[in-house]
């Protein structure tokens, strides 16, 4: 449980830090901002799955279990914040494909960080 909470807080800080260098890079380039969606599913997915890798190759087994629990917890905390920050709780595409995008990256990196 310990090493899931640590991991959760690196999957969260390694993103926060993404999101920091994408928002600098919208701000000081011509870069469309309409990647910001496709860009932010993309940091969340790959945050989770070294998260997941970490996790999984320190336990040595149930990559994918624990990789998919933490994709599920840090997709719930996303979404809790994401919700607060825009004072409404919906449930769009982008939210569901994000959320499964998420699980299934935890679960990748939980495979790839036990068979590593």
């Amino acid at each position: 449980m310990k090493e899931l909470i640590r991991e959760l807080i690196i999957s969260i800080l390694l993103s926060l830090i993404l999101i920091f260098i994408l928002s600098v890079l919208l701000c000081q380039t011509s870069i469309s901002e309409t990647i910001i969606k496709p860009a932010t599913i993309a940091i969340a997915t790959i945050s989770l799955m070294i998260g997941a890798f970490r996790i999984s190759k320190s336990k040595k087994q149930k990559g994918i279990l624990y990789g998919s629990i933490l994709g599920i917890i840090y997709m719930f905390i996303l979404y809790l914040i994401s919700s607060f920050a825009n004072f409404e709780f919906n449930l769009g595409i982008n939210s569901i494909i994000m959320i499964i995008l998420g699980i299934i990256g935890g679960a990748v990196g939980g495979v790839l960080g036990v068979n590593f």
